[in-house]
């Protein structure tokens, strides 16, 4: 696969909302703990965003991206949401790029003052590098669904992320970042806690795209019910959309992009065989050959999900394949019954679609367990874990 795969989370539904109605197709994943993510194409097709939401807060922005990761292995992470502004020169509308994060609630505090012990993760060079050209291309804002007023400016600054939802420029906390964090644009609750995840994960690509609000200056409320939040997060989601295709793939081991690329790829081949296989077979004009062809995919099914999922239900999974996607995309990963499961699909798919078949929208090759061709001639790399 050539094209990059890119989690982008958002921290509150309008931030979610503005991100997936620049999508196309999107279709859901779930993962084994709850967590739902929608991996959808691209504006122009090139690239998958998987997209999720984590709610207010570090914490769980942190867990939520260590999910992402490990199930997608993504290219790059990027958060995408709305900030109040530190600076008197950022305006409602305008786009913050985070060229550094800060921690700012580490500290040690006693009778002398408080101070600071912060933590702090610059900008991957190469992502501030494609965020500054996207910028001075000035063509991002053609996603945008309606003109706005006035054009956004887009801020290349440090922004502050903790635990708090500041609204006043006369407060301890604002006096504190005045003066320790003088250089920080804006503030927000939850790149710190993705910046760290993507830390920890082999330093993994992370960068924090936030639209302007408000300008935390005690006048939050009006500028929230003057509609700002939903025009900031659209203005940060079409500049985020806009990077997003230029960022290049991760250099990174085969078996770890084939395990994203079976869970966004391969995975569609089997649920709409066994989607079609039950259409067929119920049919009182079904030939013998797609009842066997059905009859072996169920079979390759249920011993798949067995080996891989001990308590799972395969006859759950297979009344309702497409909401059980995490548990097939686990079963496809299994060296020998993962195989077995493409090559039951390509069976019943070549009987009840030969037309498709024929025009090469399901082709399956399957060399030594190592590498795997999906629909429409766009060739894959999936890797089978033993």
């Amino acid at each position: 696969m050539s094209e990059p795969t890119i989690v982008v989370l958002t921290a509150l539904e309008v931030e979610y909302a503005a991100v997936r109605t620049l999508l196309s197709e999107p279709r859901l994943t779930t993962h084994p703990a709850g967590t739902l993510f929608e991996v959808g194409r691209l504006p122009g097709g090139r690239g998958s965003i998987v997209l999720a939401l984590t709610g207010p807060g570090n914490q769980a922005a942190a867990i939520l991206t260590e999910r992402a990761v490990s199930t997608f292995a993504p290219d790059a992470l990027l958060f995408v949401g709305v900030a109040g502004a530190l600076h008197d020169d950022l305006q409602p509308g305008d786009v913050v790029v985070a060229t550094k994060v800060y921690s700012y609630h580490g500290g040690k505090d006693q009778d002398s003052g408080f101070l600071a012990r912060p933590q702090a993760w610059e900008a991957p060079h190469a992502l501030d590098q494609l965020a500054r050209h996207v910028a001075r291309r000035d063509s991002w804002t053609a996603l945008l669904r309606s003109a706005p007023e006035r054009r956004p400016h887009v801020h290349f600054k440090p922004i502050a992320a903790g635990e708090v939802v500041l609204n006043s420029r006369t407060t301890p906390l604002a006096t504190q970042l005045r003066t320790t964090y003088n250089d920080a644009a804006a503030i927000e609750m939850e790149s710190a806690g993705v910046a760290k995840a993507g830390h920890l994960n082999h330093s993994r690509p992370v960068l924090a795209i936030r639209g302007i609000s408000d300008k935390a200056d005690g006048h939050k409320h009006a500028a929230d019910n003057a509609g700002w939040q939903p025009i900031a997060a659209a203005h940060a989601a079409a500049f985020a959309l806009a990077l997003a295709p230029e960022i290049p793939l991760a250099n990174r081991p085969s078996s770890t992009r084939g395990e994203v690329e079976t869970v966004i790829e391969a995975l569609d081949l089997v649920v709409t065989a066994l989607t079609a296989g039950a259409v067929a077979g119920a049919k009182d004009t079904a030939s013998a050959a797609v009842k066997d062809a059905y009859a072996s995919l169920k079979t390759a099914t249920s011993k798949a999900v067995r080996r891989s999922h001990a308590t799972a239900d395969a006859g759950t999974v297979l009344e309702a394949p497409g909401d059980h996607r995490d548990v097939l995309a686990s079963a496809l990963t299994d060296a020998t019954t993962g195989t077995a499961l493409v090559d039951a699909a390509r069976k019943v798919l070549a009987l009840v679609d030969p037309h498709g078949t024929e025009t090469g929208k399901y082709v399956l090759d399957v060399h030594d367990n190592k590498g795997v061709q999906v629909g429409d001639g766009n060739t894959m790399t999936l890797n089978f874990n033993d």
